[in-house]
């Protein structure tokens, strides 16, 4: 008989196996609502601290920018505006 390896998923064990698709499906669920979730976790702080960021790079039009890990693209979204037509920004 062999045993099945487990891992922890919060307060449950679970099999291995079965961890990366539970932690994909927390992410699918909250991922449509995910900025807002933010907000509310953060009582809006973290719109301070993204647009700290932003002014941090000293960003200007014709710049090229990647956005690792850039999650629902809202820091893309305020970049592409200030790089403007002559830059781009990947996400």
């Amino acid at each position: 008989m062999s045993k099945t390896e487990t891992t922890h998923f919060g307060y449950k064990t679970v099999p291995l196996t079965e961890k990366s698709g539970k932690v994909a499906d927390v992410f699918n669920s909250v991922a449509s609502q995910y900025d807002l979730m933010n907000d509310l976790m953060s009582f809006g702080i973290h719109r301070v601290w993204k647009h700290f960021a932003i002014n941090l790079c000293q960003l200007r039009a014709g710049q090229h920018v990647l956005d690792l890990a850039g999650g629902t693209g809202d820091l893309t979204a305020k970049i592409s505006p200030i790089v403007g037509d002559s830059g781009h920004v990947t996400l």
